[in-house]
């Protein structure tokens, strides 16, 4: 199969950190574009750093170029905004759908979105709302392979602060063995076995939109 280029957005937080870590150590992806508001500690002969202005939409169409697979890493949290929520959608909304829309523009055939577990366009909760609106949105632009994946808590460690997180973590592994059946998307999961199953699915091409939750994740991890 002829190499990859790619590009990852949201380079920066736990999950673009490892499938950046990942795709320079793998042979399938010949270059690793990363789009990033700040600069990154990482130097490597396929990485190609691009900082970008994300409120100029020909700034990210020039520094997006070509390729073939984008993977969407962005999210933020309340803390992090300090309860803006407008400012909440459109680091976790409008920036994915924009270089979205600019990716399939640009010729790429791939897009691989970080969502969440019961993402749902009709929630009354803010969060899960929002999570949903993005999964529509960018499947609806229509690329050849769509992935989006639902990961419950993450575990891993994080570059950004989460206090709360950090704390449930070891709860979540514990009950998380008690859930089975429907329940199972509710697990806890590896940052980096989210990592892996996204990068899996950007090799395999599914074609359409898919949606890979905890059992779907892991079987792509193990690939």
């Amino acid at each position: 199969m002829e190499q990859q280029t790619a590009v990852v957005l949201g380079a920066t937080g736990m999950i673009g950190n490892l499938i950046t870590e990942q795709l320079l150590n793998d042979d399938s992806f010949r270059t690793v574009r990363l789009l990033v508001r700040r600069p990154v500690p990482i130097t490597h002969p396929k990485l190609e750093v691009a900082l970008v202005d994300f409120d100029n939409t020909n700034d990210v169409k020039t520094k997006l170029g070509t390729g073939d697979t984008i993977f969407s890493c962005m999210g933020t949290t309340q803390a992090a905004v300090k309860g803006n929520k407008a400012l909440y959608r459109k680091i976790d909304h409008a920036i994915p759908v924009m270089v979205a829309r600019l990716g399939k523009e640009a010729g790429f055939h791939s897009f691989m979105l970080v969502s969440s577990v019961g993402a749902n366009t009709e929630s009354s909760t803010f969060y899960i709302k929002l999570k949903g609106e993005v999964e529509r949105d960018i499947a609806n632009i229509g690329f050849a392979t769509t992935g989006i994946f639902r990961p419950s808590m993450l575990l891993g460690k994080r570059t950004e602060k989460r206090t709360l997180e950090r704390i449930l973590q070891p709860v979540s592994k514990l009950w998380s063995a008690l859930l089975f059946g429907s329940w199972s998307k509710f697990k806890s999961i590896e940052g980096s076995d989210v990592a892996t199953a996204m990068i899996t699915a950007a090799k395999e091409r599914a074609p359409g939109v898919s949606l890979y939750e905890y059992n779907d994740m892991m079987r792509l991890a193990k690939k």
